[in-house]
């Protein structure tokens, strides 16, 4: 498998578009190192100061957060990389896709939080997390105006990894400043939201004044036409947050935050990996756009590595989990080692799911596997995450992934097979 690896990679310095994508490759290895290496700075400290209770309030308004995350996002991080990456050399094209972006999650953004309103009125278990839930939602806007997909479509990481690099250290040195005792959790979301919403100043700088992208006036037939064109990329987005961040929040009901510090203890080195993973997709992204002949060359070093991370997470679960945090933190070994196989199911979503069906075109049939497998996941949590907590919510997350990683594969290749027929 190793020796495999290797030619795969010396085929892709070789090709014309390789110099391009190890570029890439490398900013956005910096970029994801400046999101989750800093914050691995602070997770011992974080743990002594906050405990496992503090860990399990952030997760549960993370994991809601992600829903509304999602809901701005509307499909757009892969529908608009595609379309700006076909189009980048026309700047008036470019700027009327921007423009037409920014405004749709502008509105898809004051609806999000319209609907967290009214869930801190209406739910109890909401309403006594109010001041955490609110104070994480300046996620969202911290997202919208750092367009890191824009500067992926242009394949010009560099500016946008320089300054998330800069403002993640700075905010980080807050964490160890600020946070003293248990009471002080909530500034951790804080901190993470103004790095997006200072380093989002920033990027929008260069993107009007030194890239010449003009924001046009809200259009509201355009940016209902641009919302339109997303909705099957946004389903297939946001379904998954039926087992996923869904098995947090019901973790929360049942469980409590104790339970969801364990949960996202052992979870957070689950996505840290598959972020490592989801680089090396967003790298590729925009050059199977432009050419899908490359992908059985994309699809071998995300499998490969997939697999070693899977292996490397499992055996190191112990060490990990006792070396960042607290004894109180110990079950979390579990969870590290059930989740750790999810990694090459999340490997096979996104090399035949988003880096193939939605790139040729076939968002409909992704949408619909991903609603089914969702709604499976989403049944099944319910006994899952009530009778066996924790372990119930990572088996879930699990298993979901799985049905869903399998049934893409199985309709990519089947799409393959007509292809070459139609050919033929």
């Amino acid at each position: 498998m190793i020796h495999k690896f290797k030619s795969t990679i010396e085929k892709l310095k070789k090709s014309k578009d390789g110099k391009a994508v190890a570029s890439n490759f490398g900013y956005l290895t910096l970029l994801q190192i400046a999101s989750y290496i800093f914050p691995l700075l602070t997770i011992p400290y974080l743990a002594r100061v906050i405990g496992v209770d503090g860990f399990g309030k952030i997760a549960f308004a993370g994991a809601v957060i992600l829903w509304l995350k999602t809901v701005s996002d509307w499909g757009f991080n892969y529908t608009a990389t595609r379309d700006v990456a076909s189009n980048r050399e026309d700047l008036n094209k470019v700027s009327e896709i921007f423009s037409n972006v920014l405004w749709a999650r502008v509105i898809l953004m004051l609806i999000s939080l319209l609907l967290l309103i009214i869930a801190i009125v209406t739910i109890p278990y909401f309403r006594e997390n109010k001041s955490i839930l609110l104070i994480s939602f300046l996620l969202v806007p911290g997202n919208i105006f750092f367009p890191e997909w824009f500067f992926q479509a242009m394949e010009r990481m560099k500016f946008i990894t320089i300054l998330s690099l800069t403002s993640k250290l700075v905010f980080t040195l807050l964490v160890f400043i600020f946070i003293k005792e248990k009471s002080d959790f909530i500034l951790q979301p804080l901190f993470i939201s103004l790095g997006f919403i200072v380093s989002g100043f920033f990027a929008t700088y260069i993107i009007v004044v030194k890239w010449k992208v003009k924001i046009h006036k809200p259009n509201i037939r355009e940016i209902s036409k641009t919302i339109k064109g997303s909705t099957d990329v946004f389903i297939n987005n946001i379904m998954p947050n039926l087992y996923n961040s869904f098995s947090v929040v019901l973790l929360g009901f049942y469980g409590g935050s104790v339970a969801n510090g364990l949960l996202d203890a052992g979870s957070k080195f689950i996505n840290i990996s598959q972020q490592f993973l989801l680089i090396i997709s967003r790298v590729f992204f925009p050059l199977l756009s432009r050419k899908i002949d490359s992908h059985n060359l994309y699809a071998k070093i995300n499998i490969y590595l997939s697999i070693f991370a899977c292996i490397s997470l499992f055996i190191l679960a112990p060490f990990i989990i006792s070396f960042f945090y607290t004894e109180e933190f110990i079950s979390a070994v579990i969870i590290l080692r059930i989740m750790s196989i999810s990694i090459i199911f999340s490997a096979l979503i996104s090399t035949f799911g988003t880096n193939f069906m939605i790139v040729k075109g076939y968002e409909k049939r992704l949408r619909n596997i991903t609603v089914v497998c969702s709604l499976i996941g989403f049944v099944s949590a319910f006994p899952l995450v009530i009778l066996y907590g924790y372990i119930g919510a990572a088996i879930t997350i699990t298993s979901t992934r799985a049905i869903l990683g399998l049934s893409i594969l199985y309709e990519a290749k089947k799409i393959k097979k007509q292809e070459q027929l139609i050919c033929q």
